[in-house]
């Protein structure tokens, strides 16, 4: 059913499963890794789903402070690189959920690999911009705020920091021209 994918998820402690073989291998204190089993999930409904044996890897997450189940059915490789492998998952995930609340992508404009990464870059970069020029401009308006007067500004003849200020913009008056000639004549 499932050859050629791996699985691999953190699961719930209650789900109902049968541990096929009790803790493969022992771990002593000195690693984050309490147990490495050998299991079959004996939920009705579960069981329907996935019949097959899977792994269960129990890892005790120091930053947290927390024991996690990890479930895969990679069998060749160290337990501890499996909750390596998850943990770095869920950096993923935690930059996905990043992107989703401050970068205001709404749809990807393209579904291959390069369009996605295309927009993401370029949302990165305009946060970024934002955020150079709220700490240069000292301006105490939210990111949200000053992306909304951007947008709606953009394209006025307007200094930026008359738009997002209250402060008055002061045309500097020179004397002669100051742009060069584009060819010699």
């Amino acid at each position: 059913m499932y050859q050629g994918h791996t699985v691999f998820s953190q699961i719930l402690d209650f789900l109902p499963m049968h541990k096929f073989r009790q803790c493969v291998n022992r771990y002593n204190g000195n690693t984050s890794v309490r147990c490495d089993q050998i299991i079959l999930l004996s939920g009705f409904y579960s069981k329907k789903t996935y019949p097959e044996k899977l792994r269960r890897v129990k890892y005790f997450d120091i930053e947290i402070g927390r024991s996690l189940n990890f479930f895969t059915n990679q069998f060749s490789f160290p337990a501890l690189t499996i909750a390596e492998l998850y943990r770095y998952r869920w950096q993923v995930e935690i930059f996905f959920k990043w992107i989703k609340q401050h970068l205001r992508i709404k749809a990807f404009y393209g579904t291959t690999e390069n369009a996605v990464k295309t927009q993401i870059w370029i949302a990165i970069a305009v946060y970024v911009l934002v955020a150079i020029m709220k700490k240069r401009m000292q301006i105490d308006l939210s990111f949200y705020t000053i992306l909304q007067i951007l947008s709606i500004t953009l394209f006025e003849k307007k200094p930026i920091l008359q738009v997002l200020t209250t402060s008055e913009y002061k045309k500097q008056i020179t004397s002669g021209h100051i742009q060069l000639n584009l060819f010699d004549s």
